[in-house]
């Protein structure tokens, strides 16, 4: 690779370029945040992207936290609703940090100090990415798949959706290194996976009722005026013009168990940034237009990422942004749930309507 006179870092990028909507910054430093871990260069907010993407490459940080701090919290009294349905949560991407997932269910109340489900009739959402970069992702669904039955018990419910993590893990369990087409050449689902963050642990725990559940979530749901998916793109549409359409369609493309079928959803599901720039609002309609809605919520873009900004490394205070809560953007209908745990950030747990 060169760099000429005045240029920003190096960029190395893989055949598969035309594919690519975030390209991959690797071996230097990123233009937000100097002496970052390798990879975890922002893309600049003005680029202008492709419209595929295909993740062959390495697509957001993976940082091995050493900077965790487990802190006890006491739960919060959750409201319940009388005569109806209780108050609604939803959860940013976990990316198998387990134990900060159970702390932030506890400082909402959702769960006891046994980790057991408390808040009766609430209802909480997941909004995928359960696993990889992350040490312990199969506990992050055992802990999930769990709390969807103490939750029905209760008069409440615990679901989640279809991340593109979850596309990923299944492809590399079912496919493994069973080439696939990438669209501009072969790839596989295997190295995708390692690629990016694919944790051994995981794929040694994993079972077929794992599997199962995984492959039965919805890709996307309307609940009290808020449209919830986990990717901020527009690719839903190339799914079905209602939600029960593009849930049925996911459900039945996993079904037939065809590798370049899965490869293209997952694919497609992995764009991201839709909603951010230049028409981003016009975007974040059409989907409210087709599905139902007053607002999009979801997870997947790293709210640093949607700044333009990264978080250190280490966990140090460098000026860096801090993650504090949801971002509201797109003329305020669209709501980033992913906090960039994975990055020194936090993970979100929130009550929705926002109160902003």
């Amino acid at each position: 690779m060169t760099q000429g006179a005045g240029q920003g870092p190096e960029v190395e990028r893989t055949a598969t370029l035309r594919d690519f909507r975030v390209p991959a910054y690797v071996h230097e430093t990123g233009p937000y945040a100097p002496g970052t871990h390798p990879g975890e260069a922002a893309p600049p907010v003005d680029e202008t992207y492709p419209e595929g993407y295909t993740p062959t490459q390495r697509d957001l940080p993976v940082i091995n936290r050493g900077d965790t701090v487990q802190v006890s919290v006491d739960p919060v009294a959750v409201p319940q609703a009388t005569g109806g349905a209780g108050p609604l949560y939803v959860v940013g991407d976990v990316h198998g940090y387990l134990d900060e997932l159970v702390a932030a269910l506890r400082e909402q109340g959702l769960i006891d100090a046994a980790g057991q489900w408390c808040a009766g009739t609430a209802r909480l959402w997941f909004l995928g990415d359960f696993t990889d970069r992350g040490p312990d992702g199969v506990g992050v669904i055992e802990l999930v798949m769990r709390l969807s039955a103490e939750a029905a018990a209760a008069g409440g419910y615990c679901k989640a959706l279809m991340g593109n993590h979850e596309l990923l893990l299944i492809g590399a369990k079912r496919f493994g290194d069973t080439p696939v087409n990438s669209g501009a050449g072969t790839a596989t689902f295997q190295a995708a996976w390692l690629l990016n963050g694919g944790q051994k642990s995981d794929m040694d725990r994993l079972q077929d009722h794992h599997l199962q559940w995984m492959a039965r979530l919805d890709a996307m749901e309307e609940v009290d005026g808020h449209l919830l998916v986990h990717s901020d793109t527009t690719a839903y549409l190339d799914y079905g013009r209602s939600i029960e359409e593009v849930n049925d369609t996911v459900r039945e493309t996993l079904t037939r168990n065809d590798a370049d079928e899965v490869w293209d959803l997952f694919r497609k599901f992995t764009k991201r940034f839709s909603f951010r720039d230049e028409g981003g609002a016009d975007h974040v309609r059409s989907l409210l237009d087709t599905y139902g809605g007053t607002r999009i919520v979801h997870g997947h873009s790293p709210i640093p990422y949607l700044l333009g900004e990264v978080g250190s490394e280490g966990g140090e205070d460098d000026g860096g942004p801090v993650v504090e809560g949801p971002h509201v953007y797109a003329d305020g209908l669209a709501i980033a749930m992913d906090g960039g745990v994975t990055m020194a950030g936090k993970l979100l747990v929130r009550q929705l309507p926002l109160d902003i």
